[in-house]
Protein backbone atom coordinates (compact mmCIF):
# COMPACT_ATOMS: atom_id res chain seq x y z
CA UNK A 1 0.00 0.00 0.00
CA UNK A 2 1.24 3.12 -1.34
CA UNK A 3 1.71 5.68 1.84
CA UNK A 4 1.77 9.81 1.45
CA UNK A 5 2.44 12.57 3.41
CA UNK A 6 -0.57 14.99 3.28
CA UNK A 7 0.40 18.56 4.17
CA UNK A 8 1.25 22.03 2.83
CA UNK A 9 4.07 23.31 5.84
CA UNK A 10 7.18 23.08 3.95
CA UNK A 11 8.96 22.74 7.07
CA UNK A 12 7.00 19.39 8.04
CA UNK A 13 7.51 18.01 4.52
CA UNK A 14 11.65 17.76 4.85
CA UNK A 15 11.10 16.82 8.23
CA UNK A 16 8.74 14.01 7.73
CA UNK A 17 10.61 12.99 4.56
CA UNK A 18 13.59 13.04 6.49
CA UNK A 19 12.52 10.53 8.96
CA UNK A 20 10.61 8.27 6.86
CA UNK A 21 12.35 8.57 3.17
CA UNK A 22 10.24 5.35 2.12
CA UNK A 23 7.27 7.48 1.83
CA UNK A 24 5.37 7.10 -1.66
CA UNK A 25 5.39 11.11 -1.87
CA UNK A 26 3.07 14.11 -0.96
CA UNK A 27 -0.83 15.23 -1.55
CA UNK A 28 -1.46 19.06 -1.33
CA UNK A 29 -4.37 21.02 -1.56
CA UNK A 30 -4.96 25.00 -2.36
CA UNK A 31 -6.65 24.78 1.38
CA UNK A 32 -3.17 23.83 2.90
CA UNK A 33 -1.64 26.46 0.96
CA UNK A 34 -3.83 29.31 2.30
CA UNK A 35 -3.80 27.80 5.31
CA UNK A 36 -0.04 28.08 6.09
CA UNK A 37 0.25 31.90 4.40
CA UNK A 38 1.56 30.43 1.06
CA UNK A 39 0.45 33.33 -1.72
CA UNK A 40 3.35 32.19 -4.62
CA UNK A 41 1.45 29.01 -4.82
CA UNK A 42 3.57 28.22 -8.36
CA UNK A 43 7.50 28.64 -6.48
CA UNK A 44 5.89 26.35 -3.58
CA UNK A 45 5.03 23.48 -6.25
CA UNK A 46 8.20 23.77 -7.69
CA UNK A 47 10.02 23.69 -4.50
CA UNK A 48 8.06 20.64 -3.11
CA UNK A 49 8.75 18.73 -6.53
CA UNK A 50 12.19 18.84 -5.25
CA UNK A 51 12.00 17.03 -2.04
CA UNK A 52 9.34 14.46 -2.80
CA UNK A 53 9.46 11.39 -4.70
CA UNK A 54 5.85 12.15 -6.29
CA UNK A 55 3.26 15.35 -5.96
CA UNK A 56 0.26 15.77 -5.97
CA UNK A 57 -1.17 18.90 -6.77
CA UNK A 58 -4.44 20.38 -7.96
CA UNK A 59 -5.49 21.03 -11.32
CA UNK A 60 -8.56 23.21 -11.32
CA UNK A 61 -10.95 24.94 -14.31
CA UNK A 62 -14.23 25.58 -15.05
CA UNK A 63 -14.14 23.04 -18.52
CA UNK A 64 -12.39 20.30 -19.48
CA UNK A 65 -10.04 22.11 -21.24
CA UNK A 66 -9.08 25.05 -18.98
CA UNK A 67 -8.09 22.10 -16.85
CA UNK A 68 -5.89 19.94 -19.03
CA UNK A 69 -4.45 23.88 -19.75
CA UNK A 70 -3.85 24.51 -15.75
CA UNK A 71 -2.45 20.98 -15.72
CA UNK A 72 0.06 21.72 -18.77
CA UNK A 73 0.99 25.23 -17.55
CA UNK A 74 2.11 23.82 -14.38
CA UNK A 75 4.34 21.11 -16.09
CA UNK A 76 6.13 23.38 -17.94
CA UNK A 77 7.38 25.26 -14.26
CA UNK A 78 9.42 22.36 -14.48
CA UNK A 79 7.33 19.57 -12.87
CA UNK A 80 8.22 15.94 -13.95
CA UNK A 81 4.99 14.06 -15.65
CA UNK A 82 5.81 11.10 -14.38
CA UNK A 83 6.70 12.01 -10.71
CA UNK A 84 3.69 14.37 -10.95
CA UNK A 85 -0.28 13.01 -10.27
CA UNK A 86 -2.63 16.44 -10.97
CA UNK A 87 -5.90 16.43 -8.82
CA UNK A 88 -9.37 16.97 -10.12
CA UNK A 89 -12.58 17.37 -8.59
CA UNK A 90 -15.25 14.28 -9.36
CA UNK A 91 -17.34 16.09 -12.58
CA UNK A 92 -18.33 15.63 -16.01
CA UNK A 93 -15.84 18.26 -16.93
CA UNK A 94 -13.76 16.98 -14.57
CA UNK A 95 -13.93 13.33 -16.25
CA UNK A 96 -13.17 14.47 -19.79
CA UNK A 97 -10.08 16.53 -18.72
CA UNK A 98 -9.12 13.05 -16.78
CA UNK A 99 -9.77 10.87 -19.79
CA UNK A 100 -7.51 14.10 -22.03
CA UNK A 101 -4.68 13.92 -19.56
CA UNK A 102 -4.32 9.67 -19.02
CA UNK A 103 -3.54 9.35 -23.28
CA UNK A 104 -1.17 12.18 -22.94
CA UNK A 105 0.71 9.98 -20.62
CA UNK A 106 -0.51 12.53 -17.26
CA UNK A 107 -1.21 10.80 -13.86
CA UNK A 108 -4.98 12.22 -12.43
CA UNK A 109 -6.16 11.94 -9.02
CA UNK A 110 -10.39 11.87 -8.98
CA UNK A 111 -11.34 13.25 -5.49
CA UNK A 112 -13.98 14.78 -3.85
CA UNK A 113 -15.74 11.56 -4.18
CA UNK A 114 -18.37 10.65 -2.17
CA UNK A 115 -20.39 7.92 -3.92
CA UNK A 116 -19.42 4.66 -5.35
CA UNK A 117 -20.80 5.94 -9.04
CA UNK A 118 -18.82 9.06 -8.41
CA UNK A 119 -15.80 6.57 -8.25
CA UNK A 120 -16.98 3.77 -10.74
CA UNK A 121 -16.97 7.02 -13.62
CA UNK A 122 -13.54 8.25 -12.63
CA UNK A 123 -12.23 4.79 -13.06
CA UNK A 124 -14.28 4.13 -15.89
CA UNK A 125 -12.09 7.62 -17.96
CA UNK A 126 -8.82 6.03 -16.77
CA UNK A 127 -8.26 8.11 -13.52
CA UNK A 128 -4.88 7.25 -11.55
CA UNK A 129 -6.06 7.26 -8.59
CA UNK A 130 -9.77 7.67 -6.84
CA UNK A 131 -10.15 9.40 -3.69
CA UNK A 132 -12.88 8.97 -0.98
CA UNK A 133 -12.69 11.43 1.88
CA UNK A 134 -13.26 8.88 4.49
CA UNK A 135 -13.59 11.66 7.84
CA UNK A 136 -15.37 13.40 5.72
CA UNK A 137 -17.99 11.34 5.00
CA UNK A 138 -18.06 10.32 7.95
CA UNK A 139 -18.84 13.77 9.45
CA UNK A 140 -21.84 14.00 7.54
CA UNK A 141 -22.99 10.71 9.12
CA UNK A 142 -22.25 8.55 5.93
CA UNK A 143 -20.30 4.60 6.14
CA UNK A 144 -17.27 5.78 4.20
CA UNK A 145 -15.38 2.76 5.49
CA UNK A 146 -18.73 0.53 3.56
CA UNK A 147 -18.17 3.00 0.10
CA UNK A 148 -13.75 2.64 0.24
CA UNK A 149 -14.45 -1.43 0.48
CA UNK A 150 -17.34 -0.98 -2.11
CA UNK A 151 -14.41 1.10 -4.37
CA UNK A 152 -11.97 -1.57 -3.78
CA UNK A 153 -13.94 -4.61 -4.61
CA UNK A 154 -14.89 -2.63 -8.21
CA UNK A 155 -11.36 -2.54 -9.14
CA UNK A 156 -10.72 -5.71 -8.52
CA UNK A 157 -13.49 -7.63 -9.90
CA UNK A 158 -13.57 -5.59 -13.08
CA UNK A 159 -9.77 -5.11 -13.33
CA UNK A 160 -9.34 -1.24 -13.40
CA UNK A 161 -5.73 -0.10 -13.08
CA UNK A 162 -6.79 2.55 -10.81
CA UNK A 163 -5.99 2.92 -7.22
CA UNK A 164 -8.36 3.79 -4.36
CA UNK A 165 -6.82 6.29 -2.35
CA UNK A 166 -7.90 6.31 1.53
CA UNK A 167 -7.81 10.09 2.26
CA UNK A 168 -9.55 12.56 5.02
CA UNK A 169 -7.55 10.97 7.20
CA UNK A 170 -8.26 12.12 11.27
CA UNK A 171 -7.02 9.08 13.39
CA UNK A 172 -4.97 6.25 13.75
CA UNK A 173 -7.84 3.64 13.71
CA UNK A 174 -8.57 5.28 10.13
CA UNK A 175 -5.16 3.84 8.89
CA UNK A 176 -6.30 0.34 10.67
CA UNK A 177 -9.52 1.02 8.93
CA UNK A 178 -7.70 1.28 4.94
CA UNK A 179 -5.16 -1.64 5.41
CA UNK A 180 -8.14 -3.68 6.47
CA UNK A 181 -10.26 -2.70 3.37
CA UNK A 182 -7.41 -3.59 1.39
CA UNK A 183 -7.07 0.27 -0.49
CA UNK A 184 -3.93 1.01 -2.66
CA UNK A 185 -2.58 4.10 -1.22
CA UNK A 186 -3.30 6.69 1.28
CA UNK A 187 -2.71 9.90 2.39
CA UNK A 188 -1.91 10.59 6.08
CA UNK A 189 -1.29 13.87 8.26
CA UNK A 190 2.14 13.87 9.93
CA UNK A 191 0.40 14.46 13.52
CA UNK A 192 -1.28 11.31 12.94
CA UNK A 193 1.68 9.54 10.70
CA UNK A 194 3.71 10.01 13.89
CA UNK A 195 1.85 8.21 16.26
CA UNK A 196 1.86 4.97 13.97
CA UNK A 197 5.01 3.43 15.06
CA UNK A 198 4.47 4.83 18.85
CA UNK A 199 3.04 1.95 21.12
CA UNK A 200 3.29 1.53 25.00
CA UNK A 201 4.43 -1.86 25.37
CA UNK A 202 6.64 -1.59 22.62
CA UNK A 203 8.41 1.24 24.28
CA UNK A 204 8.94 -0.79 27.77
CA UNK A 205 10.08 -3.83 25.88
CA UNK A 206 12.66 -1.45 23.99
CA UNK A 207 13.84 0.04 27.13
CA UNK A 208 14.01 -3.20 29.10
CA UNK A 209 16.39 -4.74 25.82
CA UNK A 210 18.71 -1.81 26.39
CA UNK A 211 18.75 -1.97 29.60
CA UNK A 212 19.95 -5.49 29.75
CA UNK A 213 22.09 -4.65 27.01
CA UNK A 214 23.95 -2.23 29.33
CA UNK A 215 24.39 -4.44 32.19
CA UNK A 216 26.40 -7.02 29.85
CA UNK A 217 28.23 -4.73 28.23
CA UNK A 218 29.58 -1.83 30.50
CA UNK A 219 31.94 -2.35 33.26
CA UNK A 220 31.57 -0.64 36.61
CA UNK A 221 33.93 1.79 36.36
CA UNK A 222 32.31 3.30 32.94
CA UNK A 223 28.94 3.71 34.75
CA UNK A 224 30.43 5.19 37.52
CA UNK A 225 30.05 9.14 38.54
CA UNK A 226 33.27 11.86 39.32
CA UNK A 227 32.65 11.55 42.51
CA UNK A 228 34.73 9.74 45.22
CA UNK A 229 33.07 10.89 48.76
CA UNK A 230 35.45 9.55 50.95
CA UNK A 231 36.02 9.92 54.76
CA UNK A 232 38.27 8.33 57.70
CA UNK A 233 37.37 6.35 60.31
CA UNK A 234 38.12 9.25 62.81
CA UNK A 235 35.51 11.79 61.02
CA UNK A 236 32.99 12.88 62.84
CA UNK A 237 29.53 12.63 61.60
CA UNK A 238 29.00 16.15 61.19
CA UNK A 239 32.25 15.78 58.57
CA UNK A 240 30.95 12.99 57.14
CA UNK A 241 27.48 15.06 56.42
CA UNK A 242 29.82 17.54 54.56
CA UNK A 243 31.53 15.43 52.30
CA UNK A 244 28.26 13.42 51.32
CA UNK A 245 26.24 16.73 50.27
CA UNK A 246 29.45 18.50 49.09
CA UNK A 247 29.52 15.26 46.10
CA UNK A 248 25.49 14.83 46.25
CA UNK A 249 25.69 11.08 47.60
CA UNK A 250 23.61 9.24 50.21
CA UNK A 251 27.13 7.92 51.41
CA UNK A 252 30.56 8.36 52.12
CA UNK A 253 33.52 5.65 52.24
CA UNK A 254 35.52 5.09 55.20
CA UNK A 255 38.61 4.69 54.06
CA UNK A 256 42.31 3.58 55.64
CA UNK A 257 45.64 5.63 55.30
CA UNK A 258 46.12 3.23 52.00
CA UNK A 259 42.82 4.49 50.60
CA UNK A 260 41.31 0.83 50.96
CA UNK A 261 37.69 1.00 52.19
CA UNK A 262 37.10 -0.71 55.52
CA UNK A 263 33.42 1.17 55.96
CA UNK A 264 30.33 3.08 54.60
CA UNK A 265 28.16 5.43 56.41
CA UNK A 266 24.70 6.41 54.63
CA UNK A 267 22.14 8.38 55.04
CA UNK A 268 20.19 5.60 56.79
CA UNK A 269 23.12 5.07 59.82
CA UNK A 270 22.10 8.94 60.35
CA UNK A 271 18.12 8.18 60.87
CA UNK A 272 19.04 5.02 63.02
CA UNK A 273 21.80 6.97 64.97
CA UNK A 274 19.72 9.57 65.91
CA UNK A 275 16.97 7.42 66.81
CA UNK A 276 19.27 5.55 69.50
CA UNK A 277 21.14 8.61 71.14
CA UNK A 278 18.78 11.23 70.35
CA UNK A 279 19.75 14.97 70.68
CA UNK A 280 23.09 15.96 69.10
CA UNK A 281 25.14 13.31 66.98
CA UNK A 282 27.32 15.48 65.14
CA UNK A 283 30.57 15.04 67.08
CA UNK A 284 30.31 11.18 66.97
CA UNK A 285 32.79 9.70 64.96
CA UNK A 286 32.21 7.22 62.56
CA UNK A 287 34.66 4.32 63.89
CA UNK A 288 32.27 4.81 67.19
CA UNK A 289 29.85 3.12 65.29
CA UNK A 290 31.08 -0.38 64.93
CA UNK A 291 32.44 -0.27 60.84
CA UNK A 292 31.95 -3.64 58.93
CA UNK A 293 34.05 -4.43 55.48
CA UNK A 294 31.64 -2.41 53.47
CA UNK A 295 30.06 -4.66 50.50
CA UNK A 296 32.18 -3.83 47.26
CA UNK A 297 32.88 -4.46 43.42
CA UNK A 298 35.89 -4.66 41.17
CA UNK A 299 35.47 -1.46 38.78
CA UNK A 300 36.33 -4.30 35.89
CA UNK A 301 33.20 -5.98 36.72
CA UNK A 302 30.15 -5.53 34.00
CA UNK A 303 27.11 -3.61 35.83
CA UNK A 304 25.22 -7.17 35.44
CA UNK A 305 27.51 -8.37 38.52
CA UNK A 306 27.05 -4.78 40.44
CA UNK A 307 22.90 -5.22 39.26
CA UNK A 308 22.82 -9.14 40.83
CA UNK A 309 25.24 -7.86 44.15
CA UNK A 310 22.76 -4.86 45.33
CA UNK A 311 19.56 -7.70 44.67
CA UNK A 312 21.30 -10.24 46.43
CA UNK A 313 22.92 -8.11 49.15
CA UNK A 314 19.71 -5.33 49.29
CA UNK A 315 21.66 -2.60 49.70
CA UNK A 316 21.29 1.22 47.92
CA UNK A 317 25.40 1.31 47.31
CA UNK A 318 28.25 -0.50 46.14
CA UNK A 319 31.97 0.43 46.81
CA UNK A 320 33.49 0.13 43.76
CA UNK A 321 37.47 -0.40 44.27
CA UNK A 322 40.56 -0.65 41.79
CA UNK A 323 43.79 -1.96 43.00
CA UNK A 324 42.95 -2.41 46.46
CA UNK A 325 41.71 1.44 46.91
CA UNK A 326 38.12 2.90 46.74
CA UNK A 327 37.57 4.60 43.75
CA UNK A 328 33.57 5.92 44.20
CA UNK A 329 29.66 4.31 44.99
CA UNK A 330 28.31 2.99 42.30
CA UNK A 331 24.30 3.73 43.56
CA UNK A 332 21.46 1.68 42.41
CA UNK A 333 20.29 4.84 40.30
CA UNK A 334 23.76 4.89 38.39
CA UNK A 335 22.75 1.24 36.47
CA UNK A 336 19.29 2.55 35.73
CA UNK A 337 20.39 5.63 34.27
CA UNK A 338 23.68 4.77 32.66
Amino acid sequence: MELYLDSAEINEIKSSFDQLPFMTGLTTTPTFMARHGITDIDGTIVELSKIVPILQIEALGDTAEEIVAEAKRQEALGLDRDKTVYKIPVSKEGLKACSMLVKEGFKVNIHLVYTLQQAYMAMQAGATYVCPLVGRLQDQGHNALSLVEDCVEAVNYYGYNTKIMFSSVRTIQHVRDAVEAGVHTITVPWKIMSQLTENHFTKIGTDQFVNDTRLMTVRVGDALAEANPTITAESTVAEALVVMTNNKTGAATVVDANGAAIGIFTDGDLRRLVTEKGGDVSNIQVKELGLKEPISIDAHELLFAASNLIKEKQVDELVVTLDGKAIGLLDVQDIVKY
